[in-house]
């Protein structure tokens, strides 16, 4: 029996974390398809807040290492944190095998570049290819543990997807 059959959720901490929902000037939502997964998945900028780190310091960083820039203007940030449970299945090898899912502080923020100033191929490729999307549209592109989580983001930053004047 593999390792990941025997944890229980309530065995592991989750990860503090901080997600970033970057929206164009049009309204659009930035997504990035996710290099290590088996099934496509598509999802917002996030990752890991280290000791010391404020969400908004994690997000801007995080924006860094995983899309290229951090050229974005801070909107605002969700007054909850969010937390997800990794399926069974995932329990023991994704998020390094030490979390049980993650515990999430979302930033809205604001893209001032262009989208030349985007590059997915960093140091540490997390996503293979990236889009501009419709708000409404990251439901049905994320994958399916996380949309939960998806739809309260949405929700909270929706007032930010209208194109700007």
């Amino acid at each position: 029996m593999s390792r990941q059959n025997h944890l229980r959720h309530e065995d592991l901490p989750y990860r503090p974390c901080v997600g970033v929902m970057l929206l164009n000037n049009e309204g659009c939502v930035f997504v990035g398809r996710r290099i290590d997964q088996t099934v496509e998945g598509w999802q917002m900028p996030q990752g890991g807040i280290d000791d010391g780190e404020s969400p908004r310091e994690a997000g801007f960083r995080e924006m860094k290492e995983e899309i290229g820039t951090d050229k974005a203007d801070f909107l605002g940030e969700m007054d909850e944190w969010l937390a997800y449970d990794l399926p069974q299945h995932l329990l023991g090898i994704a998020l390094h095998g030490r979390y049980r899912g993650q515990r999430q502080k979302w930033i809205a923020l604001r893209f001032t570049g262009t989208d030349a100033d985007i590059n997915v191929a960093t140091p540490e490729p997390e996503f293979g290819q990236w889009k501009w999307l419709a708000i409404e549209s990251l439901p049905r592109l994320i994958v399916p543990f996380k949309r939960d989580t998806y739809a309260k983001v949405i929700t909270a930053f929706q007032n930010f997807a209208g194109p700007v004047a």
